[in-house]
C-alpha cells in the first residue's frame, strides 16, 4: 500500500513543477534582450560628463558609437607599419578610450561599428568606398579588438545598402546594372569577422548587414539603393560566411506606421515584419540566427512638420517595440537613436527622449521604465 503522506508529497511536487512550467511558458520569451542608445554627437566627440549621465538615468545598458577607421574622427589617417599592432604609432585611439572610460564607470556595455576607409587606403575616394586592399581593413579589426579587449559587441560598417555610407550600389556590366554592395560588403565584413576572431579575445561578437530598412533597387536612380533581403541575398551569394548576427534598422517608412505596423513597400523590413529577416536568416545560413536591432526611432512634431510623430505616440511607439523586441528570443538588442534632438531643427535629426534644449518629453520616462 502507498504511504498517504509519500502520496500527498508527490502530488503536490507534481502540481509545483506544473506551475513552473506554466510560469515559464507564460513569461516574456526575450527577458535578456538589452536596451541601448545610439548618439555617438553627445556621447563620443559631444560631452560626456553630461551624455554619460543622462545614460544613466535612463537606465541605458548599451551605448552605440561608429568607430572611425579614417576621416575627421579617424584612428588611422596614417597607414601603420604593422596595421594588426593596436600599439603601431600611426594609430589614435584616444577619443574612443575617453568614450569607454565614461561608459565602464557608468556600468554601460559599448557597441563599436568599424566604418570609414581612410584616405590612403582607397586612394583618397572617400570614406564610403571600400579599401583596395581588405586586408588592411582586417589588420585594423584585430587592431581594435586587441586594444578594446573589454567590448564585447561589434558591427561591420553601418548602412551598406545605403549610397550614404557605401558606393558604388550597382555597377553597370554588359549594359545592365547589377548589384555591386553587396559583393563588396560581403568581402568587407568576412575581413572584420576575420581580424576580430584573430585578436582570439573571448566573447567577442560580430554582427555584419548593418542594414537601412529600404531600398529602391534601381541601378539607374540618381541615388540607387538596395532593400535589406536583396542585399542579404546578394551577400551571401558573393560569399558572405561568418557572423554571430544580423544587424538591421527597421525604422517605419511614415508616420502612419506604429511598430506592429506592416510596411506598404513589400521589399521593407521594419519592426512591423521583421520575421520577413528572421525567416530569411534561417533559409540562408540554416541556422537560427539573431538580431541585433542597432538604430530604432520615430522622430517627433513640431520639431519635425513632415515626419513627426505626437510626443504620447513617440513614447507609446518606444514601448510597443520593446515589447516586440522581448517577445522575440532571436532578438538580442534595441538601440534608439538618439537621446536629445539636433539643435539644428530644419535639417538633423528630432527622435530625441529630449529636446535639443534638454526638457524631457514622455518618452524619456518611458524609456526609464521599460523592464529590462
Amino acid at each position: 500500500m502507498v504511504n498517504k503522506r509519500l502520496l500527498s508529497l508527490l502530488v503536490c511536487g507534481l502540481a509545483l513543477l506544473l506551475a513552473l512550467v506554466a510560469a515559464a511558458q507564460s513569461a516574456p520569451k526575450s527577458s535578456s534582450a538589452k536596451i541601448g542608445i545610439y548618439d555617438e554627437g553627445q556621447t563620443l566627440y559631444g560631452n560626456p560628463d553630461y551624455a554619460f549621465g543622462v545614460l544613466s538615468d535612463l537606465d541605458t545598458q548599451l551605448v552605440r558609437s561608429n568607430i572611425y577607421w579614417g576621416g575627421r574622427f579617424g584612428v588611422a589617417n596614417r597607414k601603420p607599419t604593422n596595421g594588426a599592432n593596436p600599439d603601431d604609432p600611426a594609430y589614435d585611439w584616444s577619443l574612443y578610450e575617453r568614450q569607454l572610460n565614461y561608459a565602464s564607470q557608468y556600468g554601460i556595455q559599448v557597441v563599436l561599428s568599424i566604418y570609414g576607409t581612410p584616405s590612403w587606403a582607397n586612394g583618397g575616394k572617400g570614406q564610403n568606398v571600400a579599401p583596395k586592399n581588405m586586408r588592411d581593413l582586417q589588420n585594423f579589426a584585430t587592431a581594435a579588438a586587441k586594444h578594446f579587449p573589454t567590448i564585447k559587441y561589434w558591427l561591420a560598417w553601418n548602412e551598406p545598402n545605403n549610397p550614404v555610407f557605401l558606393k558604388p550600389q550597382f555597377v553597370r556590366k554588359g549594359g545592365k546594372w547589377v548589384m555591386q554592395s553587396p559583393v563588396t560588403y560581403a568581402q568587407m565584413c568576412n575581413a572584420i569577422y576575420n581580424g576580430i576572431k584573430a585578436a582570439k579575445v573571448s566573447g567577442q561578437k560580430v554582427a555584419c548587414g548593418v542594414t537601412s530598412p529600404r531600398g529602391n533597387n534601381q541601378g539607374s536612380s540618381s541615388r540607387p539603393s538596395i532593400s535589406p533581403i536583396a542585399f542579404l541575398r546578394g551577400a551571401k551569394k558573393a560569399g558572405l560566411k561568418r557572423f554571430d548576427a544580423w544587424a538591421h534598422h527597421p525604422y517605419a517608412g511614415s508616420p502612419s506606421e506604429r511598430p506592429a505596423t506592416k510596411p506598404k513597400a513589400r521589399t521593407a523590413v521594419i519592426l512591423g515584419n521583421i520575421s520577413v529577416l528572421l525567416t530569411e536568416l534561417k533559409k540562408l545560413y540554416h541556422s537560427n540566427k539573431h538580431i541585433w536591432i542597432t538604430e530604432y526611432g520615430y522622430q517627433t512634431k513640431p520639431q519635425d512638420k513632415n515626419f513627426g510623430v505626437t510626443w504620447a505616440q513617440q513614447a507609446t511607439y518606444l514601448k510597443q517595440a520593446w515589447t516586440i523586441v522581448r517577445a522575440n528570443p532571436r532578438i538580442d538588442m534595441m538601440i534608439w537613436f538618439i537621446f536629445q534632438d539636433d539643435t539644428n531643427i530644419s535639417i538633423g535629426w528630432q527622435s530625441g527622449l529630449l529636446t535639443y534644449d534638454g526638457i524631457k518629453k514622455p518618452s524619456y520616462t518611458a524609456f526609464q521604465n521599460l523592464p529590462h
